[in-house]
C-alpha cells in the first residue's frame, strides 16, 4: 500500500525544486520581478497545484484524506489561471491573491501532513511547510503596504524554506523505498 507512495517520491521532490527556483529568482532579481511577479506566482500556482493533483490522485486509493492534496492543488490552479486572465491587477490585489493561496494551500498541507504521520515518520517537514505557508498568507494580509522589494523577498524567502522542506519530505521518502526494497530483496 505504502510502496506506491514511496516510489512516487519523485512528485514531492518536483514540487520541492520548483519552490526553491522560484524563490531564488525573486531573490537575485527583486527589481524585475515586481514586473514579472503576476505571471511568475501565476505560473508557480498553477504548476504546484498540477502536481499536487497528481500526487493527491495517484494516493486516492491508500489514504482517505487523499482530497486534501487534490484541493490544494485545484486551488493553486484556480489562484493561477486568475492570475493569468487579470495580468495587470494592482499590487494590493495580486498580494491578497498570494495570501489567500498561501493561507488555503497550507491548510490543506497540514491536513494531508496529519495523515501522513500514521505512516510516514519524519512528517514533521511537511506540517511546518504548511505552517510557513499559512504564516506567510497572514502577514501578507496584515502588512499589505509593505514594499514591493520586501515582500519579494518575503516571498522568495518562503518559497525557499518551503522547498527546502519538501525535499526533506522526499528524501525521507525515497529512504523508505530503499529500505522497502532490500527488506524485499533479503525475503
Amino acid at each position: 500500500m505504502f510502496t506506491q507512495l514511496f516510489r512516487n517520491w519523485w512528485l514531492f521532490a518536483m514540487r520541492g525544486v520548483l519552490a526553491i527556483v522560484f524563490g531564488v529568482l525573486a531573490l537575485i532579481w527583486p527589481e524585475p520581478m515586481k514586473f514579472a511577479l503576476v505571471l511568475l506566482f501565476g505560473a508557480f500556482a498553477l504548476v504546484d497545484g498540477i502536481f499536487a493533483i497528481a500526487t493527491g490522485i495517484t494516493f486516492h486509493k491508500y489514504f482517505e484524506r487523499w482530497w486534501a492534496l487534490l484541493l490544494e492543488g485545484l486551488t493553486g490552479i484556480m489562484i493561477g489561471a486568475l492570475t493569468f486572465f487579470w495580468p495587470n491587477i494592482t499590487a494590493i490585489v495580486l498580494l491578497f491573491f498570494i495570501a489567500a493561496w498561501a493561507i488555503i494551500t497550507g491548510i490543506f498541507e497540514i491536513v494531508a501532513a496529519i495523515h501522513f504521520r500514521h505512516v510516514i515518520p519524519g512528517e514533521w517537514a511537511m506540517i511546518i511547510n504548511g505552517l510557513l505557508s499559512v504564516l506567510l498568507g497572514v502577514l501578507l494580509f496584515v502588512f499589505p503596504t509593505a514594499g514591493a522589494v520586501g515582500l519579494i523577498w518575503l516571498i522568495g524567502i518562503y518559497a525557499i524554506a518551503a522547498g527546502i522542506l519538501e525535499m526533506i519530505f522526499t528524501f525521507r521518502l525515497r529512504g523508505l523505498l530503499r529500505n522497502l526494497d532490500s527488506s524485499v530483496a533479503e525475503a
